[in-house]
């Protein structure tokens, strides 16, 4: 491509799986790494109940610890059966699984090896997306904000919008559609907000063997204690100014004496707790938005979307309403992402993981025998 020539859109192939463990979503769109050009096919494929007890049970550990070998093992697998269906990728987006998140300590741990994948897809591959955000002094999180500002101009918003990703935890992301370069200063606002998912799918497995609240049955039995809801918002996190990022148990301590309460009335509290955590984060918008638009699973608990209706002073909707599909968003993002680190562009910046500039991520691994061409 010559020096100032429009650069041409490719399809690109993201897969994500997130801390909820509910499986693998994976996602083709067509991109030049600045707008969405096209949506293509999407799959999702389960995980079964042992494979995700072997991903479970390395979490909170860091690469070289017992049991993170076969976490690894069984991420590539999954990974390489649910991509291995798709054809026509230039590159592959792989976020591996996130095991480990400290970004003030010893870094973030994302499972699966990207060179593995490249091997079986015969394709490049994009992968660990978050460790140079880290080392650069951000932290590695949220990184699907560029992906939303380009959905926000997608849709054709004309006044901020935010997006929510309802997955183990929360994330919010405030856009400004009328600034062209998500990396411009005014075009971003991104960071986690709380608990989202992964407390309630806990409750859900400890004491049903259910890996979650469908559709919010349980939490809508249930009696929300407000005076928990509150005392849970007195966490230090809450007053940290974003950007900001969790690990999915990072409040496990908080929520450990949730176990005095009825299962229901607990799945209720901690549905309201995810909700008033998003409230709360809603409290840093730089300006008022004309809408949430809520992605991830979080948004098939009807609970919580109540919650959400309730808690926040704007329209609540699922992505869906704008056109957008909720359920492939994230493995979306990283297929856009993965064009972005193929061509040099940043994939984070300050007003998103709090790195101090514009930086980009992300190791490209070829097939074995490949040219780095």
């Amino acid at each position: 491509m010559k020096t100032g020539a429009t650069p041409t859109a490719i399809w690109a192939l993201g897969a994500m799986s997130g801390t909820s463990l509910d499986g693998v979503d994976a996602a083709m769109v067509l991109t030049d790494g600045h707008t969405i050009s096209q949506f293509g096919p999407h799959a999702y494929r389960p995980y079964a109940a042992d494979e995700r007890e072997t991903i479970r049970a390395g979490f909170g550990k860091w690469p070289g610890d017992p049991g993170v070998a076969a976490a690894a093992e069984q991420v590539e697998s999954a990974h390489a059966e649910v991509l291995s269906r798709f054809t026509g990728a230039e590159i592959v987006g792989f976020h591996g699984q996130t095991l480990a998140h400290d970004p003030a300590g010893r870094g973030t741990h994302q499972c699966g090896d990207g060179a593995v994948l490249a091997d079986v897809l015969s394709c490049p591959v994009v992968w660990d997306f978050r460790s140079n955000d880290v080392v650069m002094g951000g932290q590695g999180a949220p990184l699907a904000p560029f992906f939303h500002h380009a959905c926000a101009r997608l849709i054709g918003a004309a006044e901020p919008v935010a997006f929510l990703n309802l997955g183990g935890v929360g994330n919010l992301t405030w856009v400004d559609p009328a600034i062209v370069a998500p990396e411009s200063p005014g075009a971003l606002l991104a960071f986690d907000t709380g608990p989202a998912n992964a407390p309630i799918n806990d409750l859900m497995q400890a004491h049903f063997g259910l890996p979650q609240d469908e559709g919010g049955a349980l939490a809508a039995r249930g009696q929300v204690d407000e005076a928990a809801v509150a005392g849970f918002l007195d966490h230090a996190f809450f007053f940290k100014i974003p950007p900001k990022s969790l690990d999915r148990n990072e409040f496990s301590s908080a929520l450990a004496g949730f176990d005095r309460l009825l299962p229901e009335d607990a799945a209720a509290t901690l549905t309201a707790i995810a909700a008033a955590s998003v409230a709360r984060g809603a409290e840093h918008f730089p300006r008022r938005v004309s809408r949430v638009l809520v992605t991830g699973g979080g948004r098939h608990n009807a609970t919580m979307m109540r919650e959400l209706g309730q808690r926040l002073d704007c329209p609540v909707a699922p992505v869906e309403a704008a056109g957008l599909n909720g359920d492939m968003l994230e493995a979306q993002a990283f297929a856009y992402l993965a064009v972005r680190v193929l061509r040099g562009l940043p994939t984070s910046c300050p007003t998103t993981t709090g790195v101090p500039a514009a930086v980009g991520g992300g190791k490209i691994s070829r097939p074995s025998g490949a040219s780095a061409a």
